[in-house]
């Protein structure tokens, strides 16, 4: 497989990640986590509530391109609330979209 390297690329010819930062506001103390198709829908990815108050940050690189993921709430799965973009999954309930253009 060919890729040729334009503004968006790196020299080593993979595509510039970009910073994404999730957010989830809950009551705090709760164990929060984010998991989608950019880690296999493994909710490894810890959200952290730095200040006590339940706002809850965790950050990501990411390629450019279209991901689905929920929020895992002490262990029960959420849709991002926040997001207004989302579409069913084949379990019967919704995943949350996040698209993330190349710059």
């Amino acid at each position: 497989r060919r890729i040729m390297a334009g503004k968006n690329m790196t020299k080593t010819n993979r595509p510039i990640r970009r910073r994404v930062t999730f957010l989830l506001e809950d009551e705090p103390g709760k164990v929060v986590a984010v998991a989608g198709s950019f880690n296999d829908w493994l909710p490894d990815k810890q959200l952290v509530d730095k200040n006590g108050d339940g706002i809850y940050t965790g950050t990501m690189m990411l390629e450019p391109g279209v991901y689905e993921y929920k929020f895992v709430i002490n262990g029960e799965w959420k849709i991002d609330e926040r997001n207004p973009n989302f579409v069913p999954n084949d379990i019967g309930s919704l995943n949350s979209v996040l698209e993330l253009e190349s710059k």
